[in-house]
């Protein structure tokens, strides 16, 4: 299969990067103003070109001729976490997304953020950014995909915009489900039962659901625990204390009358990424990395699509199953063949 290239901006610790490589894309660049999340790039992909700069400084005119421009673009400005100030904050860069677009010339492009942007409260803005994108000469569309319809083990519903030229507008159709996710216990029993605690099955036998949606915080707001209080309401439903994380899993000695707390490696499964990604800095600075991740798994199913619209080729369902499916158990590279 011809593998396409992608400029990624926003790019945090990877998760979309991995699901577009596993979804058959090469790295033109990787950006990212973040230095954890750099490091993080550079080394699980010491191959990629990652650059460490603030995205108002990036020359779109560098990768004109692009096959995608993809990104997270921060998402405090529309989060019902925050204050909502969406144009009026700071950390609001889809006009710099807007930018790029406009030098780099994209077949098409992919950006991603919280539910809350598929609010009526942001309607106008979205109006305006789908002009904007109309004016470039593309046809945008947005849906709202969770996390679990792709094998996630966690809801997490985003916001998700791809805008393609009208010819290969007409050939893009969403993903649709791939398959069901596993309950939080299935996903972290191993992990939980790994320093010796007797406590595991029993407590993945109670752990019966998926997870609600990780949240990661921004630099302002936000630190090692699971969310605000109703969050953690639902995190001890399924038996696990939110209020912070561990460094290590549940000792041998942990008394079962208290409640594990996960780490670092354990939320990033439930993220999607492989056991084996590395994530850089303390732990404050790695959950945040992976608590504002796209999914794996989700991008990868939207980056096939995109793949789809643009090469006019069918991809095999299966064989993308098999790849995201691979992305919750390993890394490397994951081909897809075409049907």
């Amino acid at each position: 299969m011809s593998r396409l290239n992608v400029l990624e901006i926003c790019a945090g610790a990877g998760g979309q990067a991995l699901g577009l490589e596993a979804a058959g894309w090469d790295h033109a660049a990787a950006i990212d103003n973040d230095p954890h999340a750099c490091t993080t790039l550079h080394w699980n992909r010491p191959s990629w070109d990652v650059i460490e700069d603030d995205v108002a400084k990036v020359d779109g005119k560098e990768y004109r001729g692009v096959d995608l421009l993809a990104g997270g673009v921060p998402c405090p400005p529309f989060s019902i976490a925050g204050d909502q100030l969406g144009a009026d904050d700071e950390r609001d860069l889809f006009p710099e997304a807007l930018r790029l677009i406009e030098e780099a010339r994209p077949a098409a492009v992919m950006l991603e953020n919280v539910r809350g942007f598929a609010t009526k409260r942001f309607k106008e803005y979205r109006d305006r950014l789908f002009g904007e994108l109309r004016d470039l000469g593309y046809d945008p569309d947005w849906r709202l995909l969770t996390a679990s319809d792709f094998g996630v083990p966690q809801l997490r519903p985003r916001f998700v915009l791809v805008a393609l030229r009208p010819k290969h507008a007409k050939r893009f159709a969403w993903p649709e489900a791939t398959s069901e996710a596993p309950t939080v216990g299935e996903t972290l029993r191993d992990l939980m039962a790994a320093d010796g605690w007797p406590g595991a099955a029993a407590w993945a036998k109670q752990a019966n659901a998926i997870a609600p949606t990780i949240v990661g915080g921004s630099k302002k707001h936000g630190g090692p625990d699971l969310g605000p209080t109703r969050a953690r309401e639902q995190w001890r439903t399924l038996g696990v204390d939110g209020l912070g994380l561990a460094d290590a899993p549940p000792p041998r000695d942990h008394s079962l009358d208290v409640l594990p707390r996960l780490t670092v490696r354990m939320i990033a499964r439930l993220q999607g990424f492989p056991d084996d990604w590395m994530f850089a800095g303390r732990k404050t600075a790695a959950y945040r990395q992976v608590g504002n991740a796209f999914p794996p798994p989700v991008a990868c199913a939207v980056g096939v699509a995109i793949r789809e619209a643009l090469t006019g080729q069918r991809i095999n369902g299966h064989n993308v199953l098999r790849a995201q499916h691979r992305l919750l158990e390993k890394p490397g590279t994951y081909e897809v063949t075409h049907a």
